[in-house]
């Protein structure tokens, strides 16, 4: 009996033990942003932070592919990196993967910088958010600005200043290796996904960015993915330069067509909501104004192509003002925030269609003759009820009304007749 009794207390305290080391198991989050640096990017990635440092989590890595963004979130974002509890790792990956301008500075903000083999980070120099040309002094003034804030960075994460200073004011690049290998270095880590990445991370004493020491246990640690709520991800999708604008010419059209036939309400509710995504969207992608103004012109000549005499050449203006308008909505170098010719010719043209379509089907019906009123009742054949003496006065049966009339020839009983005129109760008519 005794030895019973040992061997359940034995079982008791390992079980007890095994307990407590599945508790005290180390937890590491992940997260991933792939797409441009804006207003919801940052509300996610500090959502992400604040639940890490909920869970007391060992370490959180934040999965980064981007072509840049907005300079006001990418601050934000640094900001929660910044004054995380829990050790925030960035690693741009897969291969081929970037982290070009907003995303490497947030890259150099991170406690640990990492890469996968095949990518490259920097271009970091800063543009206008509407897509202009700034003048020299202000161009010298926020390049000035964004390298200084790299240069803080720099010096609390004890990366190479230099590069940094270089990847803002000469968009200058550097791939795994040059970042890797640069003196004082620019990513402390080169690995092939997240798993080699745990692996290498465990053990390594890292720095804060208050310059405490912390030390990262991730030996047989958990993952915990945090991934965007479906309105963010609804709204990152809507920042996408290819949506922005089927969004603002859909928009368009939408307003045109209620404009044309007040109270349709569908196609004004419709283009509205469009017009107010688009114009969410194009205030985080660098837009010309040029290219807004072209499209809208575009859609006006359309619309005149069909009240005015211009034998084709309004049509032919409106069609090229909506084509290079749409070239020139998004103003940037990266291939990723071009629209492309696949989706402008097919939408320029179609939209050229349905708005001559309608426009005509509009013209068409402002020519029918009327059918009501006294402009209705013109041309109306009936017949003569009573006879008629020229200038005189007699009735006739039109439009199925009795009516009083009078014409200047002489029409006798049960002949038939024609309107010809409407003075109030009295019709003029002549006999068919």
């Amino acid at each position: 009996m005794r030895a019973w009794v040992l061997v359940l207390a034995g079982l008791c305290l390992l079980a007890a033990s095994a307990g407590r080391a599945q508790q005290s198991a180390p937890v590491v989050y992940t997260a991933e942003v792939d797409g441009i640096i804006q207003p919801v990017v940052a509300e996610y990635v500090r959502n992400t932070i604040q639940q890490a440092d909920a869970a007391g989590a060992a370490l959180l890595v934040l999965t980064l592919r981007t072509p840049g963004g907005l300079l006001d979130s990418t601050r934000d974002i640094n900001t929660a990196i910044i004054n995380a509890k829990t050790p925030v790792v960035v690693w741009v990956g897969p291969a081929g993967s970037r982290a070009a301008s907003a995303g490497f500075l947030i890259t150099m903000a991170a406690d640990v910088a990492a890469m996968a083999p095949g990518t490259h980070i920097g271009a970091a120099h800063p543009v206008s958010g509407d897509g202009g040309k700034m003048d020299d002094t202000m161009a010298k003034k926020v390049a000035s600005d964004t390298a200084s804030y790299g240069r803080t960075l720099a010096q609390q994460r004890r990366r190479n200043a230099v590069l940094i200073e270089q990847a803002v004011i000469d968009s200058r690049s550097f791939t795994e290796q040059e970042a890797a290998g640069a003196v004082p270095p620019l990513v402390e880590v080169v690995a092939a996904d997240v798993t080699d990445l745990l692996q290498k991370l465990d053990g390594r004493t890292i720095t804060r960015f208050d310059g405490r020491e912390h030390v990262l246990r991730l030996s047989g640690a958990t993952r915990q993915a945090v991934e965007m709520s479906w309105a963010q991800r609804m709204l990152s999708a809507i920042a996408h330069p290819q949506v922005a604008y089927l969004l603002l010419t859909l928009g368009m059209l939408g307003l045109t067509v209620e404009f044309w036939n007040p109270g349709s309400i569908f196609p004004g509710v419709a283009g509205g909501i469009c017009l107010l995504l688009a114009f969410f969207a194009l205030r985080v992608l660098p837009v010309s104004y040029a290219g807004v103004l072209l499209i809208l012109l575009g859609i006006i000549l359309l619309i005149l192509e069909v009240k005015v005499t211009s034998f084709g050449v309004l049509a032919v203006g409106g069609v090229v003002a909506l084509f290079f308008g749409s070239l020139m909505l998004i103003d940037s170098p990266l291939p990723e925030m071009q629209i492309g010719l696949r989706m402008i010719v097919p939408i320029t043209l179609s939209i050229a269609a349905i708005l001559l379509f309608l426009v005509r089907l509009a013209v068409q019906a402002q020519r029918q003759r009327s059918v009501t009123g006294e402009a209705g009742m013109l041309d109306e054949v009936g017949h003569a009820m009573s006879s008629i003496s020229a200038g005189g006065v007699g009735r006739v049966q039109a439009h199925g009304e009795i009516w009083t009339a009078t014409s200047d020839q002489d029409v006798a009983a049960g002949d038939r007749v024609k309107i010809v005129a409407v003075q109030g109760l009295l019709l003029t008519v002549r006999r068919v």
